[in-house]
C-alpha cells in the first residue's frame, strides 16, 4: 500500500501551454526533416564511395591481367632470344673449332 502511495504523489512533467506546444512541434518536425536529409545525404555518399571502391577494384583487376599478360609475353620472347642465342653461339664455337683445325692443318705442312 505504501508503494501506491508513492507513486500516487509523484510530480508530474510541467503542463506546455498550448502555443508553445506548436512550437516545439514544429521544431521537432524541422529538427526531424533535417536529420532526415543528414541520413539520406550520407546514404547517398556512401553509395558512391561503394561504386567507386568497385570501379576502382576493376581497374586494379585489369591491370593485373594487363600485366600478367605482358609479363608472359616478355618471358616468351626473352626466351625465343635465349634460343637464338644459344643456336649463335653453337654455330660460333663450331666456327671457331673449324678455324682452330684448318690452322692447325696449315702450320702442320
Amino acid at each position: 500500500m505504501l508503494i501506491c502511495i508513492f507513486f500516487h504523489n509523484r510530480p508530474s512533467a510541467p503542463k506546455i501551454p498550448d502555443g508553445e506546444k506548436d512550437i516545439q512541434k514544429k521544431r521537432q518536425n524541422k529538427d526531424t526533416l533535417e536529420l532526415q536529409c543528414l541520413i539520406d545525404a550520407h546514404f547517398e555518399h556512401r553509395k558512391k564511395e561503394e561504386e567507386e571502391l568497385i570501379a576502382l577494384k576493376e581497374r586494379i583487376k585489369k591491370c593485373r591481367s594487363e600485366r600478367a599478360e605482358q609479363q608472359r609475353i616478355r618471358a616468351e620472347k626473352d626466351k625465343e632470344h635465349q634460343a637464338r642465342s644459344e643456336v649463335y653461339i653453337t654455330d660460333l664455337a663450331s666456327s671457331v673449332n673449324l678455324l682452330i683445325k684448318t690452322i692447325t692443318t696449315m702450320t702442320k705442312t
